[in-house]
């Protein structure tokens, strides 16, 4: 199948894109691995189960599910990509199709807009790996999409704008929240109020919800560790100092409760960029002021460019499409023409930037965990295993990982590499992976046999006549 624009991700960002270019005569097909299009910000509980439920997103959410309906946008859901490929002709996406994922599709297009996403970190801890355990975005999709939660009583903690909604959501469906523990210190706010002074609204709104479920809230703690045999049945907090150290075992608190809600931020997904060759500015895909990465034919909007949220991703997936409805056409876009978007973007970078400078990870975390601790769930790697690799000369984390299997398991470091970091205390390696997710031998014997086939095609004046 061949289209114009091919936009990968199908969550604000690529919503915003793919309609912004359509609206401009553009032929678009959208593409995501889930079963409808929202991404998790819009995600819809499944069919039958959302009947009676306010839906998630609220008018925004309709607005842009009414006009993709309207539209002549070709949305392909449960296409999990996994392979860009630059070719002469354009750029190949390669998806593997349905829940199943044992057969592959290509789509064969002039221009590919990643619309990737983010995903979450966790920081290990003693007890992180038992059941009852989950990220903070799990349990918000679970909540959003099938209606269900974690358990009775979660505590909700980690660092990050994201455990506002999470509590809020979680006590709203009638869990008991324990807590919400948050690492981050109240006093290094008002140095970033006035980058934040849009979002005192949201933030308020959320406050009082936490206080009309009498949610305790308790900032510059942590979980130390988590409880249980089976499952979890607890979990101690502690304070933290000014470095991310535990500050006395007198602060430290037991709370019981049979699940665990937890999440240290988010990182850009930049898989299929690193595979196309886009250059990364950090962990995030460097775009120019129309949101053009590097390559040629390569647009990125959304949380691959940097986590910001929903109101920027929809600002720079608008700005993408309407920057790629130009170029495919051979004209160059004014920019005035999406002034107000470019504005919102402004302000939600500036936000965004102050948000991490607000939550970043405790620079000292690594030091506490202790040994037995495990860090690569896949490999079961210690945290002891890892300093032993420190011991032999491991001077990152590359040579950590060769020294002791830690992310060469099935998540590919996806799930530990911010942990191994952490420990090591050196920077998170690129992760220079082929593919963006585990695909079966078949399909890429299939994929090998066409690429032979064709390099072995005879030409037309090599054929007999």
């Amino acid at each position: 199948m061949r289209t114009e624009l091919a936009v990968i991700g199908a969550g604000p960002a690529g919503i915003a894109a793919a309609l912004a270019a359509a609206r401009r005569g553009t032929r678009v097909t959208l593409v995501d691995a889930a079963p409808a299009p929202g991404g998790q910000y819009f995600r819809q509980p499944a069919p039958g189960l959302g009947e009676g439920v306010p839906q998630h997103g609220g008018r925004t959410w309709t607005r842009l599910r009414d006009a993709l309906a309207a539209s002549t946008v070709d949305v392909r859901p449960e296409h999990h990509v996994w392979c860009v490929e630059r070719e002469s002709g354009g750029l190949t996406v390669h998806a593997l199709l349905g829940p199943g994922q044992r057969a592959s599709v290509e789509l064969c297009a002039d221009a590919v807009l990643l619309a990737t996403g983010g995903y979450e970190t966790v920081l290990p801890f003693p007890g992180w790996t038992l059941p009852g355990v989950v990220t903070a975005g799990g349990a918000q999709a679970m909540l959003k999409g099938g209606l269900v939660t974690p358990g009775g009583t979660v505590v909700v903690a980690g660092t990050g704008p994201l455990l506002l909604p999470v509590a809020t959501g979680l006590a709203a469906a009638g869990v008991r929240v324990a807590a919400l523990v948050e690492s981050t210190h109240p006093a290094r706010l008002p140095r970033h109020a006035r980058a934040l002074a849009g979002k005192l609204p949201e933030a308020a709104g959320y406050a009082a919800r936490l206080l009309r479920h009498r949610v305790p809230v308790l900032t510059r703690h942590t979980v130390v560790r988590a409880h249980g045999e089976d499952r979890l049945t607890g979990v101690t907090v502690a304070a933290l100092d000014t470095r991310g150290r535990v500050v006395r075992p007198a602060t430290e608190r037991l709370l019981p409760c049979d699940a665990l809600a937890v999440g240290h931020g988010m990182l850009p997904h930049t898989d299929l960029a690193e595979t196309l060759g886009c250059r990364l500015d950090g962990h995030a895909v460097t775009v120019d002021a129309e949101q053009r990465t590097d390559v040629p034919g390569v647009w990125a909007a959304g949380e691959a460019t940097g986590v910001g949220g929903a109101a920027l991703a929809l600002a720079e997936g608008h700005i993408a499409g309407r920057s790629v409805a130009a170029r495919l056409r051979g004209t160059t876009p004014d920019p005035d023409a999406w002034a107000p978007a470019a504005r919102v973007r402004a302000r939600g970078r500036t936000a965004a930037a102050a948000l991490h400078a607000l939550h970043g990870t405790p620079s000292q975390w690594g030091e506490g965990v202790p040994d037995d601790t495990v860090i690569c769930r896949c490999e079961e790697v210690t945290a002891g295993a890892v300093r032993e690799a420190l011991a032999l000369g491991a001077g990152d984390t590359r040579t950590v990982k060769l020294l002791t299997r830690a992310g060469m398991g099935w998540c590919q470091g996806r799930m530990c590499a911010t942990g191994v970091a952490a420990v090591t205390g050196c920077p998170p390696a690129p992760a220079r992976r082929p593919f963006a997710r585990p695909v079966p031998l078949g399909v890429l014997a299939t994929q090998h046999h066409r690429t032979t086939s064709h390099e072995h095609r005879p030409r037309p004046e090599e054929g007999s006549p």
